[in-house]
């Protein structure tokens, strides 16, 4: 029987619990307006697997303190910042199945409650002198944004080398993963070398928790159909960027075409899919998610013997084996 997310979160449930409370509260405005918005925000959160890793890491790396209850917290903040902007940027009107806040107040609104998150998130940091943990979550904020950059620019030419792939990936989704486990350890008061591993690990399951992502473009792991996503939308994942490298020159560029012309002729999707899965595009990334997975691991392994490590492994293991 697969783990569950409850037993995960069983050495820091009642952190959890006074987070949400902390988070709430770091959030709150005079302005009716804004407080009706951040409090929709707070009612729609997701697993909250963020703040879970910082407390998971903070017990692993020493002992959870109040620096680790701030720490989760401006982490929220300045994501769910980005994902405010995200939504704007997009014109996406859900997340998570409910209407996103510019679907609901439109996009001055929207623009505008993002700085507000983001602003709140700094003062949480420089009125505590959090200043290392503020460096922390600023640095991964600025790396989720060039990481998008650099994958639009990419996105034009088709034109992703496994290299560069990684160095979007690292940036753009592993960064943030990284920032909690390195919070955490700060905030736990851990020496360099564990705010370092820590550091490591976080960017590990980073990665292998993107490319699981990529995956599910391609139905895998019977979740029913394939989505072809990110091919419509041209993003150059690790299965079709091996596949790639597997055929000559032609056909190459007869792949190529059909991702150019995908977003229009849905039929172009699953040819790109069924050419993937045939080069051995789904098994290669597979195995290099298992990789960065076993890496993780074995950094893991180099801690004491606790609870909350025993919940970080299985918490990586859940990320790799979700379903969705």
């Amino acid at each position: 029987m697969s783990i569950q997310l409850k037993d995960i979160q069983a050495p820091v449930a009642n952190e959890m619990t006074d987070f949400e409370q902390k988070f709430r509260r770091s959030m709150r405005s005079n302005v009716m307006l804004l407080d009706k918005i951040t409090s929709y925000i707070v009612r729609r959160k997701g697993k909250q697997m963020r703040p879970l890793f910082v407390f998971l890491s903070a017990g692993a790396a020493g002992g959870i303190t109040e620096s680790t209850y701030r720490g989760a917290s401006l982490i929220e903040l300045l994501h769910t910042a980005t994902l405010v902007h995200d939504d704007v940027v997009d014109d996406s009107h859900y997340r998570r199945g409910f209407f996103s806040v510019n679907a609901l107040w439109k996009n001055k609104v929207a623009v505008l409650v993002g700085d507000f998150l983001l602003s709140r998130g700094l003062l949480l940091s420089l009125n505590n002198d959090d200043f290392d943990l503020l460096k922390i979550v600023s640095n991964a904020v600025k790396e989720m944004s060039e990481g998008e950059l650099l994958q639009m620019e990419k996105a034009r030419k088709l034109d992703i080398t496994e290299e560069v792939y990684y160095e979007i990936i690292r940036q753009k989704t592993a960064s943030l993963i990284t920032a909690c486990c390195r919070v955490g350890a700060s905030s736990a008061g851990a020496d360099l070398e564990v705010v370092d591993r820590m550091t490591q690990f976080g960017e590990n399951v980073g990665m292998a928790f993107q490319i699981k992502d990529d995956l599910f473009d391609y139905g895998t792991y019977e979740i029913g159909k394939p989505t072809g996503i990110d091919i419509k939308e041209k993003k150059m994942t690790l299965p079709l960027i091996y596949a790639l490298n597997q055929v000559g020159r032609s056909e190459k560029n007869r792949i190529k075409k059909m991702i150019k012309r995908s977003a229009d002729e849905p039929k172009y999707v699953g040819e790109v899919i069924d050419f993937v899965k045939a080069s051995g595009g789904i098994k290669y990334a597979t195995d290099v998610m298992a990789d960065f997975h076993n890496k993780a691991n074995q950094l893991l392994s180099e801690l004491p013997e606790t609870n909350y490590r025993t919940s970080l492994e299985q918490l990586v293991q859940f990320t790799i084996d979700r379903t969705k």
